[in-house]
């Protein structure tokens, strides 16, 4: 068993044209099941605490645990799994997720509820590691761009549907149930995997050597920095652009509501432009996606005093940031090309962890300052990621 990425003899099997779509739609379905299980206590957040008596930083656990139990389990489960069938492995996580549901919605004692939620961090880094990189498996080579967007669209559609619908059923028949419908859909995607997925026999066993050999790249290394910049503007910043739009804005429940809508349908439009985009020009997608969102949140503090200002600005938000995730996977897997696997667990691990820190550390800034400074703060933060992109590209131009 020597150090390196072992070649298994299978090959992996392709999706026929009559099953292909239908195996990415349900790997689609399952990353929407997680994105939303894993934001859906945002809406839920003061009811679950209340019920269970603890403080709201006590109560904010449950965002923050899973995002660094997915950085932290992202590498070891791929590791310790990587001779298992990939559809047995989503499987498995998908019935682990439902698990977690349920326990949530059975909970009598709040570390019942964190229980649920470090499940739910394992099943993240499981499920994402292994997903984000499944196109160029399931479809013919022409199609895989569009197939990446595709799945890449649970992100936005976690936000659009995913957690508006979550906070409706916890406000009319109370948060359990909302635990318990995700507990369902879980079981349902479960069962559309092992129905429309062809078996995934691995292509290479990764290992732990595997995944500091990719850390050795500088196209890694560049991934990591700019996917650590751009998610760590956005979710300092986004996290807290509702306390903006009240104190700021000045916009009524109905207006924000709206606008968070239209922050994530304008996210689904950017990742289905991002998609191809970065399939095309990687690194100009990036750059332009990383523009985009610095100059939305620049903007805010100054035209956002106005609900239209607002309003219009969140959409080329949601554009810019719509495009994030699929480009920031292209990176990656360009750096480490024959290790899609590995890739994407890198990948998953430095989202997954900086989400969570970006949450932390705009969190810590508005209690020290206000909204328009978080946002102008991630502004300045995702605008450094223009210069290194341009660095990048004429370094990569000066070797040729």
């Amino acid at each position: 068993m020597g150090m390196e990425t072992v070649l298994t003899k299978e090959q992996p099997a392709k999706g026929s044209p009559l099953t292909s779509w239908p195996a990415v739609i349900s790997v689609m379905a399952g990353l929407f099941s997680l994105v939303t299980t894993e934001i859906l206590p945002i809406g839920l957040l003061t009811s679950i605490g209340a019920d269970f008596t603890v403080s709201d930083g006590m109560a904010g656990l449950m965002m923050t645990m899973p995002g660094f139990l997915a950085a932290v389990s992202a590498p070891l489960v791929t590791v310790a799994t990587a001779r298992v069938d990939r559809r047995r492995m989503l499987c498995a996580f998908m019935l682990l997720l439902a698990l977690a549901n349920f326990v949530a919605a059975t909970a009598d004692d709040y570390g019942w509820i964190l229980a649920s939620r470090a499940a739910v961090g394992v099943t993240i880094g499981g499920f994402w590691s292994i997903g984000a990189g499944l196109a160029p498996r399931l479809v013919a080579a022409p199609s895989v761009g569009r197939a990446t967007a595709v799945i890449f669209a649970a992100v936005p559609l976690g936000s659009v549907l995913g957690v508006p619908l979550g906070t409706f059923v916890g406000d009319v028949a109370g948060w359990r149930t909302a635990f318990a419908a995700m507990g369902a859909l879980s079981l349902a995607v479960f069962a559309a995997l092992l129905s429309v997925v062809p078996p995934l026999p691995p292509e290479q066993v990764t290992r732990l050597c595997t995944l500091g050999r990719q850390l050795g790249r500088g196209g890694t290394r560049f991934a990591l920095l700019v996917t650590f910049l751009i998610v760590l503007a956005h979710f300092g910043a986004y996290t807290y652009v509702t306390p903006f739009l009240e104190q700021v804005a000045r916009a009524g429940p109905g207006v924000i509501t709206a606008a968070l809508l239209a922050f994530g349908a304008a996210g689904m439009l950017g990742n289905f432009v991002g998609g191809p985009a970065a399939a095309r020009r990687p690194y100009a997608a990036f750059g332009a996606a990383a523009g985009t969102l610095a100059v939305a949140t620049l903007l805010l503090p100054v035209l956002g005093r106005w609900e239209a200002g607002a309003f219009a600005l969140l959409v080329v938000w949601g554009v810019g940031y719509g495009a994030v995730p699929v480009c920031s996977r292209t990176l990656f897997a360009m750096a480490a090309p024959g290790e899609a696997e590995a890739s994407s667990t890198l990948f998953t691990a430095s989202f997954q962890a900086t989400i969570s820190t970006g949450a932390l550390a705009g969190g810590a800034l508005l209690d020290r300052s206000s909204p328009s400074v978080v946002l102008t703060v991630g502004g300045a933060v995702a605008l450094l990621v223009v210069p290194a992109v341009l660095w990048r590209v004429a370094a990569r131009t000066a070797a040729v």
